[in-house]
């Protein structure tokens, strides 16, 4: 087989693939350009995707925002404990000795096995005994809990930041504080990218904590809150929406969705570059 023909061949089957993936989220896209009010769905405009959003705007007097602002509040939140945590602890545990150290990294390796699902009922009865049910400051606080974080600044201050270097700036007078301030922290931006946007998608996406952490639903998060505009539409319950003065069909429903994402997408394009960096921590030695 010549080179050229081969080259073609894994051009085509990686085209082939991303067709695979693109092809749902097309379908969807154009789900969300119609038009439809329950007698069918009509042609494709973008200005069908604006009316469907200012339809969904209306739900339950424009409680989608709520749902928007309390996401953002929770991951945004969340995510800034856990660089402020994660960095300095896998610090800690990369090039600090102290004792206990091994242990606190198996219990680190252990935590993040542990489904999230599992501890939903004990923090709920510790939140609860403290009366700070419906707080969303203490469900973000709760959030930045992220062992994941820990251990991913871990391997990369444990690859990228030679020994050497710290011994050059104890000889040189500083201490441990500064060491970290002064030496490592500026090395580690693809660390703090990649926590902070694995932690942010996390949060953003978390279903059961919010769901029992904030159960009325003008406090609740977005993650909740599309399963319930899904289940009050005429398409899967026509009883339970009989009574509701907006009706959201399927161009409303992928609208919504859309909207959802488009957060986690942002994050993504702002951080891509320090991501793709980030990406090769610890790949090398």
């Amino acid at each position: 087989m010549s080179p050229a023909l081969g080259r073609t061949g894994r051009i085509a089957a990686l085209l082939l693939v991303a067709a695979g993936f693109a092809y749902p989220v097309a379908a969807f896209a154009v789900v969300g350009l119609r038009r439809d009010d329950g007698t069918g769905p009509t042609g494709l405009a973008l200005r069908n995707a604006w009316d469907s959003w200012q339809t969904v705007l209306r739900f339950n007097d424009g409680v989608v925002l709520s749902w928007l602002g309390n996401s953002l509040i929770v991951a945004t939140g969340g995510a800034l404990v856990a660089v402020a945590v994660g960095i300095p602890a896998g610090y800690a545990l990369a090039r600090l000795r102290f004792p206990g150290r091994r242990l606190l990294r198996f219990c680190t390796l252990l935590t993040m096995v542990v489904p999230n699902t599992v501890l939903v009922i004990p923090l709920y009865l510790e939140v609860s005994a403290v009366g700070a049910v419906n707080n969303i400051w203490v469900v973000a606080l709760l959030m930045g809990f992220h062992p994941f974080g820990v251990y991913l600044t871990y391997i990369h201050f444990r690859t990228t930041l030679p020994i050497p270097v710290l011994e050059a700036a104890r000889i040189d007078g500083l201490s441990e504080t500064d060491i970290f301030r002064r030496v490592a922290l500026p090395a580690s931006k693809p660390a703090v990218a990649l926590v902070g946007f694995f932690s942010f998608v996390a949060n953003w996406t978390n279903f059961f904590l919010p769901l029992v952490l904030l159960p009325l639903s003008s406090s609740t998060t977005i993650s909740v809150g599309l399963p319930q505009l899904v289940s009050s539409s005429p398409l899967f319950d026509p009883t339970n929406a009989a009574g509701l003065d907006v009706r959201l069909y399927a161009p409303q429903l992928a609208v919504a969705t859309f909207v959802t994402v488009a957060p986690v997408l942002a994050v993504f394009v702002i951080a891509q570059r320090a991501l793709t960096r980030g990406q090769m921590l610890g790949a090398t030695r």
